[in-house]
């Protein structure tokens, strides 16, 4: 059976697959692509029950920042020993590594014990979309490349908008076959990630790199120098608000990553070709201007992503179910543009004016989004989503294809790992200051909204209510305003749920000001992506190989002997 399956799934002699054998390979790629990018978002809507479960509200973010922290540093990791070593292993390896954190996530007694389990997660999640990607890279030609994007796009789009609504479902569920309903948020990555586990190593045939004689080297050093500069610095980005963003514990991060990083330069600088990310590759302009713009759309990407969802809930007073399937405007927006894209790439071969449009789009869509208001209905809301999606799906699968055909075949997994691992720096940096932006300017909306709100009849008239007054949420709320007590400001901002107790008249000027530091959000986005659009104007026109990854390694490994010869 084992002949069988490798025979029907093994490359030609030149290295290229047929179109059945990729689709038979592809199952299980996007098996693994849709665990990760569940992930990403499944765990975001039950995270509030799973710490009252667990009695540590106070330690809930630190599940997040484990995960992001192990995850981020290690993509890299993956990338380059994915390049000397090969993918298959390394890959079936991290999908193991994410099943067992998944596991040892769902039976965690402590939020402490599912910090750690989040982190040792982060280890396997760190592996799988970027060595998705890579093996895409090497196993399909540039030009036919852009037929597969609409599937891994679809799965990305579908994990998108199952992630909220599994998660609140779940969360909501008091038990479910025995257990807690929340546990099932990470059990279920078990039994998905083992059918990944069992098609990916019967399916995936790829020759391991040819060897010219030489001894390898793994920069195991830049990796820890990587690790101290970047370790502080995700942190502090997580963690800023709740200290303060000019606190002894802050400053220790900045300088910890600041030494890091400049140590992480200077090793990656004595290794030369061996580094974990070689700085050579940004010589090469293509990738330079890629990384960089990754960057910057991972801010923009993740801020705007993380802020629409708010918008949704506390303005709109969606549930987290609700407001992931309002988010499928965007999604549609992403999944059309990626297929469009991909599919005209394939056709002329053009890859530049993709991103370049695309991030035009995008600033033209939170343009729009800055621009609602408390009382935008969604049916005008849900264009400028789709607006968004368009813009992103433009950018994300091209720079990319840019990215590994830039580079020397036997780099793709070097030049993957880097885009991904500097658009996950991006979108962590974006969401701290977008999120600090919104909570430092909400108290202020609010007041101003609340005073003017206080000269109108309804106001008046509502808060004079005997029945108004003597209901206990908007009873303490109007006590609270009439005697100048900020308290309740501040108690909004960190249970924005209450505004779905109060009165309507009286919830209108608090998501008023959530509404106007929203608008600052997403103009403060739309400045972020023109950078990103000027940036991508200097990208080169790049040359699409006419052979995948794999077999233009295998030629090239076969020209350096024949001239060694």
């Amino acid at each position: 059976m084992a002949t069988t399956d490798r025979s029907t799934t093994a490359p030609d002699e030149s290295g290229e697959y047929t179109h059945a054998q990729l689709m038979t390979i592809l199952s299980g790629l996007m098996l693994a692509m849709f665990l990760a990018a569940l992930d990403q978002t499944i765990v975001s809507t039950s995270i509030r029950t799973i710490a009252d479960d667990l009695q540590g509200l106070s330690m809930q973010a630190w599940a997040t920042t484990a995960y992001l922290v192990t995850m981020t540093i290690t993509t890299p990791i993956y990338a380059k020993l994915g390049d000397l070593f090969g993918r298959k292993k390394l890959f079936l390896f991290a999908i193991t590594v994410f099943v067992v954190g998944s596991a040892a996530c769902s039976f965690a007694g402590s939020m402490t014990q599912l910090a750690v389990a989040r982190a040792f997660q982060g280890l396997g999640a760190g592996g799988l979309i970027p060595q998705v990607l890579a093996i895409i890279g090497d196993l399909v030609k540039p030009r036919e490349r852009a037929r597969y994007t609409g599937y891994f796009m679809a799965t990305f789009a579908t994990s998108s908008v199952l992630g909220p609504v599994i998660g609140g479902f779940l969360a909501g569920q008091d038990s479910l076959l025995g257990l807690t309903g929340w546990r099932w948020v990470f059990l279920v990555n078990v039994p998905v990630g083992i059918v990944a586990l069992l098609v990916v190593s019967r399916t995936l045939h790829v020759h391991p790199p040819a060897s010219d004689g030489r001894k390898v080297r793994i920069d195991w050093w830049g990796a820890v120098a990587l690790s101290l500069g970047v370790v502080p610095l995700l942190v502090v980005a997580e963690q800023g608000r709740e200290w303060g963003w000019g606190s002894a514990g802050a400053l220790t991060c900045y300088a910890l990553g600041a030494v890091g990083v400049l140590a992480f330069v200077g090793i990656e600088k004595v290794m030369g070709d061996a580094a974990l990310i070689p700085l050579r590759i940004f010589r090469l302009r293509a990738a330079a201007v890629g990384i960089t713009a990754s960057v910057v759309i991972g801010m923009a990407m993740f801020g705007s992503i993380m802020a629409i969802p708010l918008y949704l809930q506390i303005v709109h007073g969606a549930t987290p179910t609700e407001s992931g399937l309002l988010m499928l405007p965007m999604v549609i927006g992403m999944m059309s543009a990626a297929i469009f894209s991909g599919r005209m790439i394939g056709r002329t071969g053009q890859t530049r004016i993709f991103p370049i449009v695309g991030s035009g789009i995008a600033v033209v869509a939170m343009l729009l989004l800055s621009l609602t208001t408390a009382d935008t209905p969604l049916w005008k809301v849900a264009p400028a989503m789709f607006l968004l999606g368009t813009g992103l799906g433009n950018c994300m699968q091209p720079l990319i294809l840019i990215l590994q055909s830039a580079v020397p075949p036997r780099e793709i997994g070097v030049a993957t790992g880097a885009a991904t691992f500097f658009r996950q720096l991006g979108g962590t940096l974006g969401v701290a200051v977008f999120l600090s932006v919104l909570f430092g300017t909400v108290g202020g909306n609010i007041a101003t909204a609340v005073e003017d709100a206080s000269q109108t009849t309804a106001w008046q008239q509502t808060v004079s209510d005997p029945a108004v007054q003597a209901d206990p949420v908007d009873g303490a709320v109007i006590e609270a305003l009439q005697g100048g007590d900020d308290t309740v400001l501040a108690q909004v901002q960190d249970d924005s749920s209450i505004i779905g107790e109060m009165n309507d008249v009286i919830a209108h000027p608090f998501k008023v000001g959530f509404a106007e530091s929203m608008d600052g959000v997403f103009l403060l986005a739309a400045g972020v992506t023109v950078l990103a659009f000027l940036v991508l104007l200097l990208m080169p026109r790049v040359e699409l190989r006419e052979s995948s990854g794999m077999a233009a390694a295998r030629a090239q490994a076969a020209q350096e002997a024949r001239g060694e010869a």
